[in-house]
């Protein structure tokens, strides 16, 4: 089968499961009732004209491209086919994408955010991408932080009902009508790029998410649901 020149059937393919999955996708969030903690800390940032770098577990991308939705954040996606169809999926709900990873591009991917950043677009990263170990983050998010002077901004979420994803990152799907509950956490920042640093606010945000989760199950069960 001949294409366009510059067009490969790996894009083509990426596109038509982006076009059929967007109608699911924004017909599925529209039905779930969102339970926030936290917005506050995301808006107080970007009044400043220093957006945050915010900081997710893979396995809750879809539910964090419906709230997240329209707001021009950058994220980072992987350059291999995944990343690919899940960067054009994210376009049609108003992101931007950085293509690179731990294992591909990385660097150039980086340079880009920091562009982003520079100009005022709030970034993201799912800090076990692309391939995991789930609930281990990498250093990109907080070198990141570090370069810039930009705060990480970690955010976690949970939901009532639920399909898992057979995938490494057991990726959350919010069932219809589900109860969906985000915890956006304390913004915090990076003195420098120094090894020993990274690797401490690497721990610390790792244990930063473990609380939001807990925070999360909280705001499930209707315990000081906030209404930001």
């Amino acid at each position: 089968m001949a294409f366009l020149p510059g067009v490969s059937w790996r894009n083509v393919q990426a596109g038509a499961i982006a076009a059929a999955a967007f109608p699911l996708v924004a017909a599925l969030g529209r039905t779930w009732t969102w339970r926030v903690d936290g917005a506050h800390h995301y808006d107080a940032l970007v009044s400043t004209g220093r957006p945050p770098i915010l900081a997710l577990w893979h396995g809750r991308i879809l539910p964090a491209t419906l709230y997240w939705r329209g707001r021009g954040v950058v994220a980072m996606t992987s350059r291999n086919f995944d990343g690919e169809w899940i960067a054009r999926l994210m376009a049609r709900f108003g992101f931007r994408a950085a293509r690179g990873s731990t294992s591909r591009g990385g660097a150039r991917a980086l340079v880009q955010l920091r562009r982003e950043l520079a100009a005022g677009h709030t970034s993201a990263f799912t800090v076990d991408g692309p391939r995991g170990p789930a609930g281990i983050a990498q250093r990109g998010a907080v070198w990141l932080a570090g370069a810039t002077g930009h705060q990480v901004l970690p955010f976690h979420i949970e939901a009532d009902r639920y399909w898992l994803a057979r995938s490494w990152d057991r990726g959350m799907i919010p069932k219809p009508f589900s109860t969906v509950a985000i915890a956006i956490g304390e913004p915090f920042g990076v003195e420098g790029t120094e090894e020993g640093l990274l690797e401490l606010r690497r721990q610390e945000l790792e244990e930063r998410l473990a609380l939001l989760r807990r925070r999360c199950d909280a705001l499930l069960r209707g315990e000081a649901s906030a209404a930001d």
